[in-house]
This record gives C-alpha cells, structure tokens and sequence, in this order.
C-alpha cells in the first residue's frame, strides 16, 4: 500500500465541497488528476469513500471513518513542514572552557531572550573535546581557543581575546623588576595540554623565556585562579577569566617586558554540516556580541 498525503488532502478536499470541480480549484489541481487521485486512494483502500448521486460526491460510511485519521494526517504534515520552516530544532554548540563559561552565556542569554523557545544546548570541554566533537557530528558547531588544523573542518576568525600574566598581590616576582630571567623562575601553573589556552602560552610566551618552571596543570582556569591567588605560582589567562580578580585587587597583572599576548578565538564546523536558519541566526548574536 503506497497511501500519498496529496491522495489524503484530495481525499478530505473533495468530502468538504461535494465535487471534484470544486477541489480542483482549491487544490490548484486539473479535475482529472484530483479524480484519479481520489480513485488511487479508493482502490488501495478497496472501498469506496463517497456515494455518487448525480454529479454530487456523498461521503458514505468508510469516508465518514477515514475523514478524522486525514485530518489528523495531514495537521501533522503541517506540524512537520513548520518544523523546519521556522528551523526550531536545537542548536547544538561545543566551547572550549574560556569561551563556554565567560562569553557564551551572555551571548546565549541575549538569543534566549529574543527566541525564548528555540532550544540551545551547551557542551563545555578543551579545544581538543570541541574538535572531535565537531568532526563527529555530534554538535552543529564550535568555538575554540586557537587555530583548528583538522582537514574535514571549516575554520574562522571569531573574535579577539587578550592574554594576562598575573599573581597574588604579594606573590616573590613583584619584589622586583619583571623580566625575562623572573619570569622564567617563577612557577607557573597552567591548563592541561590540549586546551587552547595552554597552546597559545606554550606559543606566545614560554618559547621566549630562558627557561620555564611548570609547578602544577590544571584542568579548568577557576581552578587556577585560585591557586594563583593562594601563591601557588603564576599563570596567564584570557583578561575576560580574571577581569573581576582584578578590578577586586585579589590577583594582580605582570607588566610583561614583551609586546602584548593576544590571540584569535575561531568558530569552526565541518565541511559537510547544513548551517541551519536557525544555527546563522545564534552566530549572527555571538559576531555582534
């Protein structure tokens, strides 16, 4: 049995005017195709739907059992094409843990207000968590701490993040002058590898020091700006993770005798992901944000 929806709609057309002719225009159809239509359905079925008394179709008793299912049939097809038409499925999103847990939620909180039933989900890990989690279609897209160089994955310039060297504010480096020589003996406590974050430290910054004293990894930048701030070491996180430490006096910048640490944040997907609707508008929230 190969019942269409266009036989149902002919069908419940046809029990709603009393004619062919009638269904015809409302259907934007030729009256021979919504009469094989309706005799398509009849002989799938094996009954027939409507009495024919002159040039009239009467609904019969297996039209009049039919007519709720096709109503119901075809409220859901509608359902189903509104779905997609207004793109509310949702948005899958993957952030290393600077981005997840310092800028999206303003970002998220924004969208949300302007599209309070669009569903967003949020995962959070390293760029690395984010990279696999792309290539494997398990998100629509993410936003990592440093360039992307997996071949399957589309990656682009989002927005730029500064980098901070900082302490406790009677941490043993700020007796003197800062240089290179201090930096380099001073314990630094840094993210894992495979964060971006730490990518980008290893890059910028440590290659340039005679030497480098690692104290302690940690897995998440709260976790490091309270070890900072206990007088574990130093650290070098993005401005936006310790803006409040700082305004607060609780942890204190390094006037570094290098230019300034900058680095580019980057949105990627893969190449063979539909960029929804839907998934354009939240990038357009987070572009302008």
């Amino acid at each position: 049995m190969h019942i269409t929806l266009r036989q149902i709609e002919v069908f419940s057309e046809v029990l709603k005017s009393g004619s062919t002719t009638q269904a015809s225009q409302v259907l934007a159809l030729s009256q021979s195709a919504v009469s094989a239509a309706l005799a398509d359905l009849e002989g799938q079925l094996g009954v027939q739907l409507f009495d024919r008394v002159g040039k009239r179709l009467v609904v019969n008793e297996h039209g009049r059992l039919l007519y709720p299912r096709a109503v119901g049939l075809l409220e859901q097809a509608t359902e189903i094409q509104q779905l997609f038409q207004e793109d509310n499925g949702a948005i899958r999103i993957s952030a290393s843990s600077t981005i997840g847990n310092y800028l999206l939620p303003a970002m998220m909180a924004r969208y949300r207000r302007d599209f309070p039933r669009l569903p967003l989900e949020l995962s959070v890990g390293n760029s690395q968590d984010v990279i696999h989690a792309v290539a494997d279609f398990r998100v629509d897209v993410g936003l990592i701490e440093g360039p992307c160089h997996v071949s399957e994955l589309v990656s682009e310039p989002w927005l730029e993040d500064e980098l901070v060297v900082f302490a406790a504010p009677d941490a043993p480096i700020l007796s003197g002058p800062i240089t290179a020589e201090s930096l380099g003996s001073a314990p630094w406590i840094l993210r894992e590898r495979g964060s971006g974050t730490r990518e980008i430290v290893d890059y910028l910054l440590l290659s340039h020091l005679p030497q480098f004293e690692l104290a302690m990894e940690l897995g998440n930048s709260e976790a490091i700006k309270h070890a900072v701030r206990h007088g574990m070491g130093i650290s070098c996180l993005s401005r936006r993770v310790i803006a409040d430490q700082l305004e607060a006096g609780t942890l204190v910048e390094l006037t570094l005798p290098f230019p300034r640490l900058s680095r580019t944040l980057y949105r990627i997907h893969h190449r063979q992901k539909h960029i929804s609707k839907a998934l354009s508008r939240f990038l357009s929230y987070c572009t302008e944000a």
